[in-house]
């Protein structure tokens, strides 16, 4: 369940997005992926999930090339993106339901009310996702990212404008959910990666900067936090 990026080069017009990044993440870790506004996380992510082309380069998610073989790549990713777009006018159950059929799982009745049971939706199903606080609308956005049970989870700062208290939840579901998945994780809070992370990767103008196990901070960079390694990593 890992990920694998090669030589991934992006360009929007002039400006050059990422710069030939390379990394390979272990199976079954939540992996911070961390970098100032602008630093292309952003984009690999999209790449990753087969919705932007890469210019150069290749990823390959499990062992498989998401731009040869995109759908049988997508059948293995869940992607929650940074603004979870949502059909608002939809009940939470009848959002599920649309996206269980567009995956053609098989009982889809069973596995709706297990991914409500495990993120936490099962007093909000019979509302509309318009009449929900944000933070249950980011569990709707991860249950819908699930629905198909992925073997590679991509969080676009999942956590991103909810109350303390949402944080905490939607960390914990997470956590859970890492158990038997491999979990991409942008996020701009360093406490977040302290508590979640396994895996830490860092971007800055589009390129890697460094890549290391968590457990190993402490030799790597000694006596810092993660906000002074962040700081340390992407200072110009």
């Amino acid at each position: 369940m890992s990920i694998q990026v090669k030589n991934l080069t992006k360009t929007y017009g002039s400006q050059k997005a990422l710069t030939s990044i390379t990394f390979e993440t272990q199976s079954n870790h939540i992996i911070g992926f961390l970098g100032p506004n602008g630093a292309g996380k952003s984009t690999t992510m999209k790449i990753l999930a087969g919705i932007l082309p890469a210019d150069q380069g290749e990823c390959l998610i499990n062992g498989i090339n998401i731009r040869l073989e995109s759908i049988k790549a997508k059948q293995t990713i869940g992607y929650l993106p940074e603004n979870n777009p949502l059909y608002m006018d939809m009940y939470v159950q009848e959002i599920l339901t649309f996206e269980a059929n567009l995956h053609r799982i098989p009982n889809p009745k069973n596995r709706i009310q297990q991914v409500i049971s495990l993120t936490g939706l099962t007093q909000e199903k019979h509302k509309r996702v318009h009449q929900l606080s944000k933070g249950y609308k980011q569990r709707v956005g991860l249950a819908m990212a699930i629905i198909h049970d992925p073997k590679i989870l991509i969080l676009d700062e999942p956590t991103s404008g909810l109350d303390p208290n949402q944080i905490l939840e939607i960390r914990a579901l997470i956590k859970e959910l890492s158990k038997n998945k491999t979990v991409l994780l942008s996020t701009h809070i360093m406490q977040e990666v302290e508590i979640l992370c396994d895996e830490i990767i860092v971007l800055d103008k589009g390129i890697l900067k460094d890549h290391f196990l968590k457990s190993d901070a402490a030799i790597r960079f000694p006596n810092q936090s993660m906000e002074e390694i962040f700081v340390q990593l992407t200072r110009s």
